[in-house]
């Protein structure tokens, strides 16, 4: 989808020591003694000590006096995300405490009554949250007496920042998109410079780690900030050149893959906007990131956007359920849908907790408007199972494809499975990776294997194990008919 990177032992909530065996779940104990710090800083989605201006405030603020960094692992969050994520978020806060030298306070528990505990009256500087249940915990937070400082924020432009001409929120990404440029951002925060003279209390006192998730053989990402640093300069020196072209094409090493990153603060995006030029492929890649920025907009300015849809145009919109459209969503979420660019883009989701976006659109357009179903569908697996999942660009960036959201006119936009795949993977080395029942196959005949029993002269290209390769579940031609009628009923309703 249109994009689509000495802390302290004092509490009564004790605090968790990353890496130590799980006794338990997510409880807290409110019977240790605690020091008080004189400042604290709360992370959240942004686990690096470098360009990071609450805690470059909260150094300021302690001065040579004591400072707390603090991760709290909120309950609500941690039952709403899929195990993939949970997984990366423990991996991160592992590598930052080791960067910290174990100078990391996490706890476990209500923010509300957890951040109170540990400030003890020190002021708190955290990052804004402009998500909707952040800005509700963070208000609480407030509200229960804790001298809350927001500083800065996840985004380069913060959502609410930039405004049409008229005063309203933009609803369009491109006429954004200019705004947000010519706004612009200010320069990287050198914080983990300022960090080296700071007195961090030290975290002596341990709570017991949340069990991690066993996940298998998902293959996830580096989950720290100097892998993310590694990974930027990596594709800046090698891949950007050719971004423009190669970001759609799911078979080659052509995006960042910082998606994860950036959804957890490993690197903030003003730091990868400093290194941007002004060539083609650097201005694409700064569009990119724009499209991140406008979905936290549009979620921001519309909360309930998150679970509904945005714009009432397709309200009326008849949807499949029944037996048949349960069966159907299975075969999508399992990648056995028997149009193979779906099914690899299903399967690598469930293998890497990741999926290239030119097959995120492609995937989303085929069980919206293939298989009928109401686009909170797919947004709540994806959720569950990307690493990267974040709110505002994964539920836009559905709306956008089911044409519930930010473009103008949608419903005539309908993905072809088949030319998808031939267009952006052409010689099927995407579709032969994660579907290797059609490995034998000519690149033109992986894309329509149905094709291939008869017109493939060479019987061993024509295995058993793409002929076990299941029959597409629906017609496509047939059923971009059906939604485009559909659309026509509920755009005249």
């Amino acid at each position: 989808m249109p994009r689509s990177p000495g802390v302290l032992e004092r509490t009564s909530t004790c605090l968790l020591a990353v890496g130590l065996p799980s006794t338990g779940g997510l409880a807290h104990d409110r019977t240790r003694p605690w020091i008080v710090p004189d400042a604290v800083c709360w992370l959240r989605r942004d686990l690096r000590l470098d360009d990071n201006e609450a805690l470059a405030a909260a150094i300021d603020h302690a001065s040579d006096a004591q400072l707390l960094v603090l991760y709290v692992i909120d309950p609500h969050l941690w039952s709403r995300s899929g195990d993939p994520r949970r997984v990366f978020l423990l991996r991160a806060l592992s590598s930052l405490r080791e960067s910290l030298d174990g100078r990391l306070a996490i706890r476990v528990g209500d923010p509300t009554s957890v951040v109170g505990d540990s400030a003890g009256g020190a002021p708190v500087f955290c990052a804004e949250d402009f998500a909707p249940y952040g800005r509700q915990r963070d208000a609480a937070v407030a509200a229960s007496g804790v001298d809350l400082r927001p500083t800065g924020s996840a985004y380069a432009v913060a959502p609410g920042t930039v405004m049409s001409g008229s005063g309203t929120p933009y609803k369009v990404f491109t006429p954004f998109s200019r705004a947000w440029a010519a706004f612009g951002w200010s320069s990287p925060v050198r914080s983990a410079t300022a960090l080296a003279s700071a007195k961090l209390v030290d975290a002596k006192q341990q709570d017991a780690l949340p069990e991690s998730p066993d996940i298998g053989s998902l293959r996830l990402p580096p989950a720290s900030e100097s892998a993310a640093l590694e990974v930027f300069a990596e594709f800046k020196k090698h891949r950007l050149v050719d971004y423009v072209e190669a970001r759609n094409m799911p078979g080659v090493e052509g995006t960042s893959r910082l998606s994860a990153a950036l959804r957890w603060g490993l690197v903030h995006p003003r730091t990868l906007l400093a290194q941007l030029g002004d060539s083609k492929a650097e201005s694409v890649f700064r569009s990119e990131l724009a499209w991140r920025e406008f979905y936290a907009d549009v979620l921001f300015h519309n909360p309930s956007s998150a679970r509904e849809d945005l714009t009432a145009t397709l309200a009326n919109l008849d949807y499949d359920s029944g037996a048949v459209a349960e069966k159907r969503f299975e075969a999508w979420c399992n990648g056995a849908t028997g149009y193979p660019i779906v099914d690899a883009g299903m399967r690598q989701l469930l293998a890497e907790g990741f999926m290239h976006n030119r097959v995120r659109m492609i995937v989303a357009s085929f069980l919206v408007k293939d298989l009928h179903l109401h686009w909170s569908r797919g947004a709540r697996w994806f959720m569950k199972h990307l690493v990267d999942g974040d709110l505002a660009s994964n539920q836009h960036g559905w709306q956008w494809t089911a044409g519930t959201g930010t473009d103008a006119a949608p419903y005539f936009r309908v993905f072809n499975p088949v030319s998808q795949g031939k267009k952006f993977d052409p010689d099927a080395v995407y579709v032969k990776r994660w579907v290797p029942e059609l490995a034998h196959l000519p690149a033109n005949l992986a894309h329509e294997p149905w094709l291939a029993d008869g017109a493939v002269s060479n019987a061993s290209l024509f295995a058993a194990e793409a002929k076990a390769y299941p029959s597409p579940i629906v017609d496509h031609a047939d059923e971009r008919r059906e939604t485009l009628r559909r659309y026509e009923l509920a755009r005249r309703a």
